[in-house]
């Protein structure tokens, strides 16, 4: 018998959408909607899924676990809005859902819930980010779709993914850069943090290029980017002046804090300079309510 399940909030995070982390107070479950079991060949992907990359060792992987243990986490469906005919659109899972059909898969439960085009684009970023699944390209993406077609503020986006605004601005900044770079960081040989030191410059695909082939960390690519194009006087990178642990792990806790770059320099004796880094006027803003102690 089917019984649905009690509702609650959308915006709570993935765990109270499907039911992900077991609660002693609260039940187990999906926030709500109806649990059954379907045919893998009534669901297909889908279509604001903001993951695109579906790595095939990644499939071999996880079909191998379902092979040995199932499927144990239910995958997220809504009834398909083209076909009504024992269709359904895959809302959370679809990784899930390719995997069970390698593993030879006939029948995957899922959760039936009815929800509009916004909810389902929230609900696919929502699962994808908080598992660590997408890369920043495809991140940037999502976000980019709930800000143009739903009309969404970046405020409103970090509130609902659960990351700071600045965070959400940082990747959103990604998708500036050449179409050759963005392919560079979805195929894993750029990471997000080498890509955002790239953006707004016109050599962006060279220095990608230089960046993969020297193997250079991100201090090293942030140093480069600053002596200005590659082939103009001064353009090799500057020696980084090696900093103590204290020093660094000072600068990432304040990172972490701010969800803004923090450098600090050490001149002589215990004096020193400490920078904020900033990419716009909503960042310095930001900056200027966290050392004032406003509150937005």
């Amino acid at each position: 018998m089917n019984v649905p399940l009690p509702k609650s909030r959308l915006g709570r995070g993935l765990a109270s959408l499907i039911g992900d982390t077991p609660s002693l107070t609260a039940p187990r479950g999906p926030a709500e909607g109806e649990q059954r079991l379907v045919g893998t060949d009534q669901l297909r992907g889908g279509r604001f899924n903001p993951r695109k990359d579906f790595r095939e060792d990644d499939l071999a992987e996880l079909a191998d676990s379902i092979r040995s243990k199932g499927l144990v986490q239910p995958i997220i469906v809504r009834p398909d809005p083209d076909n009504a005919d024992h269709m359904f659109e895959i809302v959370a899972g679809e990784r899930r859902w390719r995997a069970a059909q390698r593993a030879g898969l006939h029948t995957v439960p899922v959760i039936v819930r009815n929800l509009n085009d916004k909810e389902v684009l929230e609900l696919a970023i929502i699962e994808n980010v908080q598992r660590a699944d997408l890369n920043a390209i495809e991140e940037a993406t999502g976000y980019r779709d709930l800000i143009e077609r739903f009309d969404y503020s970046q405020e409103q986006v970090s509130e609902i993914i659960g990351k700071s605004r600045s965070h959400v601005t940082n990747t959103l900044r990604l998708l500036k850069l050449p179409a050759t770079v963005q392919a560079l960081v979805q195929g894993g040989s750029l990471t997000a943090g080498h890509a955002r030191a790239l953006v707004g410059r016109d050599d962006a695909e060279e220095l990608a290029q230089k960046i993969i082939e020297q193997s250079l960390n991100v201090r090293a690519v942030e140093s480069l980017v600053q002596t200005g194009p590659i082939g103009t006087p001064g353009s090799s990178p500057r020696k980084v002046r090696e900093k103590d642990p204290d020093t660094r792990a000072f600068e990432k806790e304040l990172t972490d804090a701010l969800g803004l770059k923090v450098e600090i320099k050490r001149g002589s004796g215990e004096s020193g300079v400490m920078t904020i880094k900033f990419g716009n006027f909503d960042q310095l803003d930001y900056i200027r309510m966290r050392l004032t102690g406003m509150s937005e």
